[in-house]
């Protein structure tokens, strides 16, 4: 699999990478080892997870495969803080004290003595960005965190974190990337997160490629009864993405995907990997068997006349001041 540095930093990341959302929840051990293992042997080497990720037990499952199923060393382990569901309630602190408890307990799970790269998983206005910076600050030059980055970010807030983060007199911890949604289905970065990256040097990591599992057709008919939307904890995620404007986008997918012999998933993801800016797509599965479906989409590069049809089918609205 190819590698790309992420974006102005030395470190290398493969061009796609694993997410495990579901690891600890609906996926177990035996699964998610058979993922692991898979993913690594396609040459795959970012492996990204978040503390409030099933309440840690996705982190906890990570450390428990870490070595025994794949060398560490092979791989770029990604976490990120700053959003808790301890309480049963989604909650949001990047406090310091928050942030650095967050990665001090991910350690913990992970069973490592550092990340390599640790994300803020999303913004707050209710902590000076100052303050929340200073904790990624700390992260790196303590020696827990190799490298550093944000999550779900709107522009403005990307460019403002990127540019005080430089500013910062003596700053050993720059940002080296964004983790946001990016699909056919969901370009409204493209308005202003991706230039905002592309300017400012970021490395951008595409969570939910698939369009929260949407792009791969399984929804076409109805909603399957092992499908993440047929669960109480995931419909809301996907029902979005149930409408019309998307139905009408994932039909010209499984148009194009008739054509070129191949999985309505490998032509969404393969769109999305080789989108300007970005340096990898985060994908996640329920079972090894879907992964090794979607590892397949490596292989395949649009024709230009396909990926521009699918550009204008899932083109969004943009004005001033974007476009002027």
């Amino acid at each position: 699999m190819e590698q790309r540095r992420l974006g102005g930093s030395g470190l290398s990341i493969s061009r796609l990478g694993l997410g495990t959302m579901t690891w600890g929840r609906d996926t177990d051990q035996h699964d998610a080892r058979e993922q692991l293992v898979a993913f690594a042997e396609a040459g795959g080497t970012l492996l990204d997870t978040a503390a409030s990720y099933g309440n840690g037990e996705s982190e906890r499952l990570i450390g428990a495969l870490l070595d025994s199923a794949v060398p560490r060393a092979d791989l770029v382990v990604a976490t990120k803080a700053g959003i808790s569901r301890a309480s049963g309630q989604r909650v949001v602190d990047v406090s310091r004290k928050a942030l650095l408890d967050q990665l001090d307990d991910s350690l913990d799970r992970l069973d490592l003595d550092y990340v390599d790269l640790w994300q803020v998983h999303t913004w707050s206005d209710a902590v000076p960005l100052e303050e929340t910076l200073g904790a990624l600050e700390h992260a790196v030059t303590s020696g827990r965190a190799r490298y550093v980055g944000v999550s779900n970010y709107s522009g403005w807030q990307t460019a403002a974190a990127s540019v005080r983060q430089r500013l910062t007199a003596g700053s050993q911890a720059p940002l080296v990337s964004t983790q946001v949604e990016y699909s056919l289905l969901q370009r409204g970065i493209e308005r202003e997160v991706l230039p905002a990256a592309d300017r400012l040097g970021l490395g951008l990591l595409a969570w939910s490629p698939l369009g929260r599992g949407v792009l791969t057709g399984k929804y076409r008919s109805g909603t399957p009864a092992d499908s993440r939307a047929a669960t109480t904890h995931f419909a809301p995620f996907v029902d979005p993405y149930l409408d019309g404007r998307s139905a009408k986008i994932v039909e010209a997918v499984c148009t194009a995907a008739d054509g070129l012999d191949a999985l309505p998933l490998e032509v969404a993801l393969a769109w999305v990997r080789d989108r300007p800016g970005v340096t990898a797509a985060v994908v996640g599965a329920r079972t090894a068997t879907q992964l090794r479906d979607i590892l397949a989409a490596d292989d395949l590069a649009l024709p230009l006349e396909i990926r521009a049809a699918l550009d204008e089918v899932s083109a969004i609205a943009t004005g001033y001041p974007e476009s002027r």
